[in-house]
This record gives structure tokens, C-alpha cells and sequence, in this order.
């Protein structure tokens, strides 16, 4: 009787294990997946409270530099590898990207991708300087006194943004970028000249532009250009893998910049109050798209309830939340869409493929992420700056790498174009692993979006092409009998 009963204690024991395992296994598997959030949250948290702890010793400036070096060699790799990067991943999308085989309907795709980029943007942007979030700088450098120099006209802007888009040197626009300045002239008290000068900065909306066209005059060469449609592929996935090696860094890097930031900051809680407006800025901004703007969008062009079709998109959306990754929540969009909402599998098996072209999430954080170090660093703006900020970001939101803080990597190389420290990009990341999430959300949804505004504008070319399949299978079949 006592060994019947010891055995059947060991096997309710072992049947209590065998129901904990699955639980384990799950805890095991949403850790993994969570693996890289949660060690950036580590890092944030031991660089920030090792810097408030360092506060009090008064560390010199050989001594912070120190302290932050590993997250300036991180900086450096980053701005290394994006652009060959970018370059890459435009060229080999453009080329593969076949506009002619769907028609009216990728263009239709293409365009909308475009508007809504560019309108996420000009939000981005707009609410930046309406809000101001890196106002009343936390720096100790006094403001310069104003100068009677001229100040530059919309119209030598204008002229700039020009220039910048044809560089007569692919080369150097990698490292220079072309801008009118006015010179005081010799001898002369108050007159000036001016003068088409070139500093230090990449000429991003250049070398897109020269990217997009070359890409675009391959895709139509056939099959002689596939060598070279492969050989920027492997180039790119090969680029890929380096930033996803690179991006793993980021906690250890991100918490030794903290914490030499944190450490030598004369007033921490202006910049703490700085960078709560920041999260407030691209909040408002993502969240007045998500909520409004893309809503009239697909009121006015869908002409159903916007709000009705949003509902059917939560599990899309909460995995994008949860993962903040889009390319993890494509197969459940995919189901999404095409199970539930019953939309044209044409249209979703064609928009959300080539969904990484339309970031519109990215497209607004990344313009407020980049003035907010403009305004913490007192750095003044013209006409022509803020027209050529608007055109090359909405390209680069259209050629972002799916990884992890993409936004920032665009931002690290955006800062030299109008000659912004790197090292304030550090303070950004102590807020990404919040408005990472909310960006992707955006961008799923903008997918999502797409699909129904562009099955609605391409309702007659849909129904063509099903009358033109069913006519080919009734022939087919006429022919067998």
C-alpha cells in the first residue's frame, strides 16, 4: 500500500512539472524574443544611475570623455555603416521594384506611400517648431550676439536644395555638402558677397536621388542587369547582418554615454524636462495621424466608417506594439486582412510586401527627433535647410533598414547636414524603447490603409482583370472539352 502510494505521488509530482514546463518554456520564449528591450532598459537604467551617482565627484572632462568613449566608438560604426547601407537598399529596391508588370496600381501604391510620407514629415516637423522641445537649451555656452551679416534668402535656399540634389561629384557629396554663405569683403566695413561654399556633411538628398535614378533605369535593363541587381543584394543583406551585429551594442554603448552625459549636465533637470517634451512632441505627432488625419484619409477616399475597418486591425497592431518590429507582424496582417476583412489578395500580396517604403511612423519621429538636437544646440535653420530636411527624409523613411531604432541610425547621419554634435543623439535613446513601439504601430497601420485606399482606386482595373481571367479559364476549359 505505501509503495502504491508513493507512486502515485510521484506521478501527480510529474504530472505538476509536465504543466509548469509549458509554462517556462513560454516565459523562456517571450524573454528571447524580448531580449534586446530588455537589455537596453538595463542599460539605460545603470548608465543613468551610475551618472546621477558619479554627480557629486565633479569628474573632469578627460574623465568623462572616458566614460563615454565605448558609446563614441558606437556613434562612429553606426554613421559608418549607414550610409553604403542606404545606398544599398535603394538601389537593389528601386531596381527590383517592377512598376510596369502591376500598372496603374503600383503607381497608385507608390504615390500614396509618397503623400503620406511626406505629409507625416511636414507634421513631424511642424509640431516641432510649434512645440520646441529642445528650447531653452541646458548647455552653459552663451547665446552668439547677433550679426549684420545678410541673412540667406528663400531664394538662395531654393538654389542650395539644387545643387545638393545634382552634386558634380558623387564622391565628395558623400562627405561635403554645398551651401551660399556671405563673406565680408576686404577692406570694406559692411559689404558683402556671395559665395557658393561647401562644408562638412553628407549630401544625403544627392546621393538618394542618384540612387533612386540608377535603380530605376536598372530595374528596366532585363536580364544583363540582374549581375548587378544581385551583387547590391548581397551588398545590403551583408549590411544588414553588420547593423544587426552592431545594434546589439547598444545597451552597454547607450549606458556609457548616459551616464558621461548625465555626469556632466551643469542643470539635469532641464534636460530631463527636455526630453519629456520630446516624448510629448512625437506622441501628439504620431498620435494625430493614427487617430485623424488617416482616418478622413480612408472616410474620404474608402467613403465607409474609418473607425469600423480600425477595429478589425488590433491584432496587427498589438503584436507591431509588442514586438516593435513590422516584419514580425506581416503574417498576422496578412491573416488580418485577407481572413477577416475579406480585402483583395491582388492588392495585400502586393502592398505589404513592399511595405518598407512606407515608414510613415519613422517619417514623423525622425524630423522632430533631428530639430530637437537643432534647438538644443542653438543651431539656426533657414528656409532652404528645412525644404531639404523635408525632401530627404521622406526618401530615407522610404529606404529604412528594419531594425531595431532605425530612426536613430537615420538621425546619427542626418546630424551632419546641419552640423549638429552626435553625441546628443545619446540622450534619444533613453526615449526609443517607448516611441520605437508607437512609431511601428504607425507604420503597420499605414500599411493597412494603404491596402483599402488602393483596392478602392483600383476597383475598375481589379474587376478587368477578373473578367479577363475568367474569359481565359471559360477558353481554357472549352478548349479541354
Amino acid at each position: 500500500m505505501m509503495d502504491k502510494h508513493a507512486d502515485e505521488m510521484e506521478t501527480q509530482s510529474q504530472t505538476e512539472h509536465d504543466r509548469q514546463r509549458p509554462t517556462k518554456n513560454k516565459c523562456l520564449k517571450r524573454l528571447r524574443k524580448n531580449a534586446f528591450l530588455i537589455c537596453t532598459f538595463i542599460g539605460i537604467i545603470i548608465g543613468a544611475g551610475s551618472g546621477f551617482s558619479l554627480r557629486p565627484q565633479k569628474l573632469t572632462a578627460d574623465t568623462v570623455s572616458l566614460i563615454s568613449y565605448p558609446g563614441e566608438l558606437f556613434m562612429r560604426t553606426l554613421k559608418l555603416l549607414v550610409l553604403p547601407f542606404v545606398v544599398s537598399c535603394i538601389i537593389s529596391g528601386t531596381a527590383s521594384l517592377n512598376v510596369q508588370k502591376n500598372g496603374k496600381i503600383a503607381i497608385r501604391t507608390l504615390a500614396y506611400f509618397f503623400s503620406t510620407s511626406l505629409l507625416n514629415v511636414v507634421l513631424g516637423t511642424s509640431l516641432a517648431l510649434l512645440m520646441q522641445p529642445g528650447t531653452a537649451s541646458y548647455k552653459s555656452s552663451e547665446r552668439k550676439p547677433p550679426s549684420h551679416r545678410p541673412q540667406i534668402s528663400v531664394q538662395d535656399g531654393f538654389l542650395d536644395i539644387g545643387r545638393n540634389l545634382l552634386p558634380d561629384n558623387l564622391f565628395r557629396a558623400t562627405l561635403e555638402t554645398t551651401f551660399t554663405k556671405y563673406e565680408l569683403v576686404p577692406g570694406t566695413n559692411d559689404t558683402y558677397r556671395k559665395i557658393v561654399d561647401s562644408r562638412a556633411g553628407t549630401d544625403m538628398i544627392g546621393v538618394v536621388l542618384f540612387c533612386i535614378m540608377f535603380g530605376s533605369i536598372l530595374g528596366t535593363m532585363g536580364p544583363k542587369s540582374q549581375v548587378v541587381i544581385d551583387f547590391f543584394s548581397v551588398i545590403n543583406e551583408t549590411l544588414m547582418k553588420l547593423l544587426r551585429g552592431v545594434i546589439w551594442l547598444t545597451p552597454f554603448s547607450v549606458g556609457s554615454i548616459l551616464c558621461g552625459r548625465i555626469a556632466s549636465l551643469p542643470n539635469i533637470g532641464e534636460a530631463m524636462d527636455r526630453l519629456a517634451w520630446l516624448v510629448l512632441t512625437v506622441f501628439l505627432a504620431l498620435s494625430l495621424y493614427h487617430f485623424f488625419i488617416v482616418q478622413l484619409i480612408y472616410f474620404f477616399i474608402v467613403r465607409q466608417n474609418p473607425f469600423a475597418y480600425y477595429a478589425q486591425l488590433a491584432p496587427s497592431l498589438l503584436t507591431a506594439f509588442a514586438t516593435s518590429s513590422k516584419a514580425a507582424s506581416i503574417p498576422i496582417t496578412f491573416k488580418v486582412l485577407e481572413d477577416e476583412v475579406k480585402m483583395d489578395k491582388r492588392i495585400t500580396r502586393f502592398v505589404l510586401p513592399i511595405g518598407n517604403l512606407n515608414l510613415n511612423g519613422s517619417a514623423a519621429h525622425m524630423p522632430i527627433s533631428l530639430l530637437f538636437i537643432a534647438q538644443l544646440n542653438d543651431i539656426d535653420l533657414g528656409v532652404g535647410d528645412y525644404v531639404n530636411l523635408l525632401i530627404t527624409i521622406t526618401f530615407l523613411s522610404m529606404s529604412m533598414a528594419t531594425v531595431p531604432s532605425a530612426s536613430l541610425m537615420m538621425t546619427v547621419m542626418l546630424c551632419s547636414t546641419i552640423n549638429a554634435p552626435l553625441e546628443d543623439v545619446s540622450l534619444l535613446f533613453a526615449t526609443d524603447w517607448l516611441l520605437d513601439r508607437i512609431e511601428t504601430v504607425n507604420n503597420v497601420l499605414g500599411d493597412c490603409y494603404t491596402v483599402a485606399v488602393v483596392q478602392k482606386l483600383s476597383a475598375r482595373e481589379l474587376a478587368s482583370l477578373r473578367q479577363v481571367r475568367e474569359w481565359t479559364e471559360n477558353r481554357n476549359r472549352n478548349n479541354i472539352f
